[in-house]
């Protein structure tokens, strides 16, 4: 990738912290990406550092300023600190960027390319947005929309350069020792459950527990946690805790740093995951999942569920993408799970399968790094 202008001084990147840790996990991966990768000085802005240091521990939600992995992180006050913007500037997930700063990037020469980063949505309509131009209502401004995606009309997803070397590398029987769990019999299943709350847990949990083969369910901490102590009748639980209920055995995780989180998708059979990035990162990780989609208002969120299954499901065999679709929409409807359950169980192997085709698939959309960095050197040249 052929660099930036060595003249930019750097990008600012935006981030509002609304699902806990869907918008930080993008934009902290992206930010470590185009640091590390392109040699672009990157400023993170973020408004709730808290959550921040929750995927990245070295961060010190205390500091307005500090740098780590190659990035500048900056605390979002309101007002910002006056500073000249940089050469690009990103304000993730439609979040409005402070107006005095929109005043300064109009005064900047040459004027910042201005990208608003969407969300990732596999809906036909988005091939027809990707890249389009929005003019700002009264300064000369413009902004340009870059969707995330699955193919090559969008701007691909986030995939490290080092990724598939890393993944070759992984070592399954050090990862569950360090767990003090052994390696997994041969009719067991280990599953990550790293999901929002659900009414359907209880139900997903009563069946594994009932159920005729054993299941280890590594459930790191955060939301869904409290439910599943309250499942069996506890008041809480920990990280390090481990329970035993008929075939279900409870392993609790502590909250898995994100350069750590690749190692427990490799490791399971099945992953359960939510939000943005985990549902990324399970994709690349080639082992069976099941996404539990944010939850919009009016369900459109199930709409944008449909239309990743309709990609997802090409080239499966129809009783397989059946029981796909039967159990990922009872998991995000809240109900059914039980009944979808066998039929999912089954199809598990057909789905290990696919998910190695897919992630070859969607490599060929690009990494979504690459992407922006070369969509906005075009602008800039």
């Amino acid at each position: 990738m052929t660099p930036l202008p060595s003249s930019a001084p750097c990008w600012d990147l935006f981030c509002a912290v609304v699902d806990n840790f869907g918008d930080i996990g993008v934009c902290w991966r992206l930010a470590r990406q185009l640091a590390v990768e392109h040699g672009i000085a990157v400023r993170l802005w973020v408004d709730d550092l808290a959550a921040a240091r929750r995927l990245a521990p070295e961060i010190d939600p205390t500091r307005d300023v500090q740098h780590l992995d190659g990035v500048e992180i900056r605390r979002w006050t309101a007002p910002l600190p006056e500073i000249e913007p940089g050469a690009v500037v990103i304000g993730a997930f439609a979040c409005a960027l402070p107006d005095a700063f929109v005043e300064a990037m109009a005064r900047r020469a040459p004027r910042p390319v201005w990208i608003n980063l969407e969300y990732l949505s596999a809906e036909d309509w988005v091939s027809g947005c990707h890249g389009l131009p929005s003019p700002h209502p009264r300064l000369p401004l413009r902004q340009h929309f870059f969707f995330p995606g699955f193919d090559g009309a969008s701007g691909g997803l986030l995939r490290e350069a080092d990724y598939a070397a890393r993944r070759a590398g992984f070592e399954a029987e050090r990862f569950w020792s360090t767990l003090d769990l052994a390696l997994p019999t041969s009719d067991e299943l280990r599953v990550s459950l790293f999901a929002y709350e659900s009414p359907a847990l209880g139900e997903l949990l009563e069946g594994w527990q009932r159920g005729p083969a054993p299941v280890t369910c590594l459930v790191p901490e955060g939301r869904v946690l409290p439910g599943v102590a309250a499942h069996f009748g506890l008041r809480d639980l920990r990280p390090g805790d481990r329970l035993q209920r008929g075939a279900l055995t409870i392993q609790v995780l502590p909250f898995v740093a994100q350069q750590h989180y690749d190692a427990l998708l490799w490791a399971c059979d099945l992953n359960f995951v939510r939000g943005e990035d985990s549902f990324v990162r399970a994709q690349w990780a080639e082992r069976p999942f099941v996404w539990q989609i944010y939850v919009q208002q009016d369900d459109a969120h199930l709409e944008k569920l449909d239309a990743f299954l309709a990609r997802f499901c090409v080239g499966l065999d129809g009783g397989t993408a059946q029981a796909l679709g039967s159990f990922w929409r009872a998991w995000n409807r809240g109900r059914g799970v039980a009944a979808a359950w066998p039929a999912f169980r089954d199809a598990l192997p057909a789905l290990a399968h696919h998910a190695q085709t897919w992630s070859a698939t969607i490599r060929g959309a690009g990494d979504l790094a690459g992407n922006l960095v070369q969509f906005c050197k075009d602008a800039i040249e």
